[in-house]
C-alpha cells in the first residue's frame, strides 16, 4: 500500500513537471505565432503586380522546372523546386549566381514565393522565415490566379 502512495505521487510528480513543461512550451509557442502573425505573408495579385513594377523584391518561383516549361512563369520570377529552396538560400553567392543565374538575396531583401496555388510557396516562405530571410512573404493565388487575372486584364485593354 505504502509503494503504491509513492509510486502514485511520483507519477503525480512527473505528471506535473512534464504539464509545466508543456505549459512553458505552449507559452513559446504562442509568443512565436504572435510574432510571425504581425509579418505580412500573403501578398494579392494587385501588390504582387506593384511589387515587380518597383522591382524591389525577387520572386521565387518554388514549382518543378517541367512546370514552368509546360504552363509558363510569372515575368520576372527566377525558378528554384521548392526542394532546392533551403539550401539554395544556404549557398554561396558565386555558387548561386551560377545555378540560378541571378544575385542571391540577402536576408533583408523581400522576397515573395509563389508556385502553382499557393501550398508549395507557403511552405517556401515558411523555410526562407527560418532561415532568417524576415521579410519572405507569399503569393498565395499562385500561377492559377495569375493567369486569370492577366487574361482578364488583357481582354479589357482590347
Amino acid at each position: 500500500m505504502l509503494a503504491r502512495r509513492v509510486l502514485g505521487a511520483s507519477h503525480r510528480a512527473a505528471l506535473g513537471s512534464v504539464e509545466a513543461a508543456l505549459g512553458g512550451l505552449k507559452s513559446i509557442w504562442g509568443s512565436s505565432q504572435h510574432f510571425y502573425s504581425t509579418l505580412p505573408k500573403d501578398v494579392t495579385y494587385r501588390e504582387l503586380k506593384n511589387l515587380l513594377n518597383s522591382k524591389n523584391i525577387m520572386l521565387i518561383d518554388v514549382r518543378e522546372t517541367w512546370e514552368i516549361l509546360e504552363h509558363g512563369k510569372i515575368p520576372g520570377s527566377i525558378n528554384i523546386p521548392l526542394d532546392e529552396v533551403s539550401e539554395a538560400l544556404q549557398m554561396n553567392p558565386r555558387d548561386f549566381k551560377e545555378k540560378y543565374h541571378e544575385v542571391k538575396p540577402s536576408k533583408s531583401d523581400s522576397l515573395v514565393f509563389s508556385c502553382f496555388a499557393g501550398v508549395r510557396s507557403k511552405q517556401a516562405m515558411n523555410t526562407a522565415l527560418s532561415l532568417g530571410f524576415n521579410s519572405a512573404q507569399h503569393y498565395a493565388g499562385g500561377w492559377k490566379e495569375w493567369v486569370t487575372y492577366e487574361m482578364s486584364e488583357n481582354k479589357q485593354e482590347n
